[in-house]
């Protein structure tokens, strides 16, 4: 499929490299001249700005947008619907709010354009290699393009989730789940590293990867943290967030359901920017892992 892709940042570059393996041909734009030359140098075709892409492609044009949620999706949409014509296809593929994606499929009927939220996960090797996605907006949209995700995910790892924002709520508490399932590991290691024992974490992580019953891709990437330092003294411990633990939690209490440990992971979080322990600095090392989140060094 010939697809215009714009955000080429650590996510848009990998998945804009799958599409090329896979034989899609990708229009590419970005704010950065350098991100541009480097999806050129592998096979992308780069345009000089978004007016150029929506010519270049044949209606019904398909742009797949990963660029930071808020301001700068708007900013993208508007600087693209008034090009577009009906029937063509939008999509957004980063961790926007579903409240916002709503909001954007509204906006894009307007012009007859069919919307598509879209929640990516995998972190960059499941942009590059096969991520997991989960869509929400026009079915007619979905199964259109159903042939293009199926070749940036990994067997079974997408399908459409509902009407309009529900791609991005079901990435939405994907990721409060993820941030209780990390915070756990990350209290696990804490507790061995405080026992009398002189246990070797990265010995423990390859034991708990091969056959356990919290075997995972979150316990390979802690024993990937490991060996690059057993004691992970490069890392302060603050963890950052992007927003998604607390929108979960916001939803939960919107719908009154009960998620503590959703809950007690993020308050954890904003703990963890005022005080230093162990369990903080796995789970540190666990998003930078799997998505090259920014961490904060001792030496910085």
């Amino acid at each position: 499929m010939k697809t215009g892709f714009i955000g080429l940042g650590k996510m848009g570059m990998n998945m804009v490299a799958g599409l090329l393996d896979h034989g899609h041909e990708v229009l590419v734009y970005d704010l950065s001249q350098s991100n541009m030359e480097e999806a050129a140098g592998i096979g992308a075709r780069a345009v000089d700005s978004l007016s150029t892409m929506v010519s270049q492609l044949e209606p019904r044009r398909i742009l797949w947008m990963m660029v930071p949620a808020g301001k700068p999706v708007d900013t993208t949409m508007d600087a693209l619907l008034p090009h577009l014509s009906a029937g063509d296809i939008l999509v957004d593929g980063g961790n926007s709010n579903y409240r916002d994606s709503v909001r954007r499929a509204r906006d894009a009927a307007r012009y007859g354009v069919l919307f598509l939220d879209i929640g990516t996960s995998g972190g960059l090797e499941g942009a590059r290699h096969g991520a997991c996605m989960m869509a929400g907006g026009s079915r007619e949209a979905y199964e259109q393009l159903e042939p293009l995700i199926r070749d940036m995910c990994v067997d079974g790892g997408y399908g459409y989730m509902g009407a309009s924002g529900a791609g991005h709520f079901a990435k939405m508490v994907h990721n409060g789940v993820e941030y209780g399932m990390m915070q756990a590991i990350g209290e696990g290691f804490d507790i061995l590293d405080s026992s009398q024992f002189e246990f070797d974490h990265r010995e423990v992580a390859r034991v708990w990867s091969n056959g356990s019953v919290i075997r995972g891709w979150l316990m390979e990437l802690v024993c990937r943290a490991f060996e690059k330092d057993g004691r992970l003294d490069y890392l302060s411990g603050e963890i950052a967030d992007s927003g998604e633990g607390k929108w979960t939690l916001e939803a939960a209490l919107e719908e009154e359901v009960s998620a503590p440990v959703i809950a007690a992971a993020l308050f954890r979080r904003y703990r963890s920017r005022s005080d230093d322990n162990f369990s903080d600095k796995v789970v540190a090392a666990l998003r930078h892992e799997f998505g090259g989140h920014g961490f904060s060094s001792k030496e910085v």
